[in-house]
């Protein structure tokens, strides 16, 4: 089964070891634009509600890498106690819509607490749920998982030695401070970015990174000179 934008294949589970349903996303998808802590919006479709691949049979969920990846004879054991004990289970569906889409993070990101997954595993879960909620304009919850992101990838920067899954501890700084500023943290995000800008070494190996750490400082800098031009104004204007 598939259609303009996902097919259905099987794979097998690595925890009950059965063959499960998983829906996986065509790469052909159209770019609307890419917003600064790397979340994309895509033209007509969500790629994000089908993030997660969850076993019809046991109810594991991971992202796609993980689901492929092989659970060592210990976190095999502990997942399907897990899932048991639970009852856990998904429900497969070709398409999916928003609560779906919750619901699969939800489980994933349960499943990675039981095998104590590193911060970043969970980090880039919860990063992932705020895009759901951003994408359908749900700021509230956005904010939430928001929350929940910036503080695991600031965990993740001070225990597990970089890179990790493509990111360099470079990426995983500047997207802390992305964070940080969407959630009016400007203070925090002023501190992470200067650790780039002051980083000789890094305008040399990564000039993008180090000019976009500097645009953003940059913007922050002058909106707060407007925002305090602002309020001398209108105290002068109360005088």
């Amino acid at each position: 089964m598939s259609n303009e934008f996902t097919f259905v294949v099987e794979k097998k589970c690595p925890v009950c070891g059965k063959n499960t349903r998983v829906v996986k996303v065509k790469s052909r998808l159209m770019i609307s634009r890419t917003d600064d802590d790397y979340c994309t919006h895509y033209r007509d479709f969500n790629p994000y509600f089908y993030t997660i691949w969850a076993c019809e049979h046991c109810g594991y969920a991971a992202d796609e890498k993980h689901f492929l990846s092989p659970l060592s004879g210990r976190e095999q054991e502990i997942m399907a106690k897990f899932l048991h004990d639970r009852r856990a289970r998904f429900l497969f569906t070709p398409e999916r819509g928003l609560p779906e889409a919750i619901a699969s993070f939800q489980l994933a990101i349960y499943c990675a607490e039981a095998i104590s997954a590193p911060p970043s595993r969970l980090a880039s879960l919860s990063l992932h749920m705020a895009w759901v909620f951003r994408t359908v304009g749900l700021a509230e919850q956005e904010r939430e998982w928001t929350k929940k992101a910036v503080a695991l990838f600031d965990r993740s920067l001070m225990t597990e030695r970089y890179p990790v899954d493509n990111l360099s501890d470079n990426a995983v700084t500047y997207l802390i401070a992305t964070l940080y500023n969407r959630l009016g943290e400007r203070e925090r995000c002023t501190q992470y970015l200067g650790m780039l800008i002051n980083d000789k070494k890094l305008k040399m190996n990564n000039e993008k990174l180090y000019n976009d750490a500097r645009r953003l400082w940059q913007t922050i800098r002058s909106d707060e000179a407007e925002a305090t031009k602002a309020a001398e104004q209108a105290v002068k204007r109360k005088k």
